[in-house]
């Protein structure tokens, strides 16, 4: 893209300076921000394992079977919102991480009523 730059005298010719461009392709990423993209995933991570439970089997005494089971179909729906999530931020493949991310989050749901002992199945 050129900027053009008139001069208030007409006897000068027009001068045209150009702006450096920057170039429109990805920039490999460094080691910071690869360190600053997982750890918010870190978080959520964490953040999904203290409000699924896991302290539960400390102060009820449940079982530690079903709480993993538990932590996993939790975390199974979380990486469903996780898809979901991407899907909408991505441009490709949109209706496709939707469909996967909505597939996940309802798959979640079904474990979870079957680890409850209420089928959702039949």
């Amino acid at each position: 893209m050129a900027k053009h730059r008139e001069i208030s005298d007409n006897s000068k010719p027009h001068i045209i300076e150009k702006e450096e461009k920057i170039p429109s392709s990805k920039t490999p990423m460094d080691i910071k921000s690869i360190i600053l993209s997982g750890s918010k995933y870190i978080y959520i991570v964490a953040a999904a394992a203290l409000l699924s439970g896991i302290f539960t089997p400390l102060t009820i005494g449940a079982e530690w079977n079903t709480v993993i089971s538990g932590m996993l179909s939790i975390f199974l729906g979380l990486g469903g919102g996780i898809c979901i999530f991407l899907g909408i931020k991505n441009q490709k493949f949109t209706t496709i991480m939707i469909c996967i991310g909505l597939g996940m989050m309802i798959i979640s749901l079904i474990l979870i009523h079957e680890i409850a002992e209420r089928s959702l199945l039949g």
